[in-house]
């Protein structure tokens, strides 16, 4: 990234050793699991049971749409599951990518449904990658590594 893009003030996030990451599924199990596994791997994290209240974490609930101009996000990366009830993680991801301080934050999105065009549908619509459940230790390093050549 060259310091010159009209992005350049989302790529100032510090995180040090330890990237934020937003964790989505409505399955306590699954995000649980999920949560374990990425502090394991020295990540901080925050989680939430649907798409309606991460995006009122990320500040852009149905009340607060306009309030977030010209801050920086809260997360380094967004993590969610594709299927949940009343948002699912395409829409979730759809309105993170709409956001202009959100977009540039790498969104990946977790099913237990390999469907290749539900794959390529969320890669086409910016996630960053598409990864099947349950996830394994393995998988969240992979994860790390690609979060921290991105934010280089």
């Amino acid at each position: 990234m060259d310091g010159g893009g009209g992005c350049s003030k989302d790529m100032t996030v510090e995180f040090g050793d330890e990237p934020h990451v937003l964790a989505v599924d409505d399955n306590l199990i699954d995000r649980k699991l999920v949560e374990k596994l990425l502090k394991n791997s020295s990540c901080k994290v925050t989680t939430a049971e649907n798409g309606l209240r991460a995006l009122e974490y990320l500040g852009l609930g149905s009340d607060q749409m306009n309030n977030l101009e010209g801050t920086v996000s809260k997360v380094n990366l967004i993590i969610t599951d594709y299927c949940m009830p009343g948002m699912t993680g395409y829409e979730l991801l759809k309105k993170i990518k709409e956001s202009s301080v959100l977009k540039e934050v790498p969104v990946v999105i977790m099913s237990s449904e390999n469907s290749p065009t539900r794959i390529s549908q969320c890669l086409e619509e910016g996630a960053q990658m598409f990864m099947l459940k349950p996830l394994k230790q393995s998988d969240v390093k992979q994860l790390k590594c690609h979060l921290m050549k991105c934010r280089r």
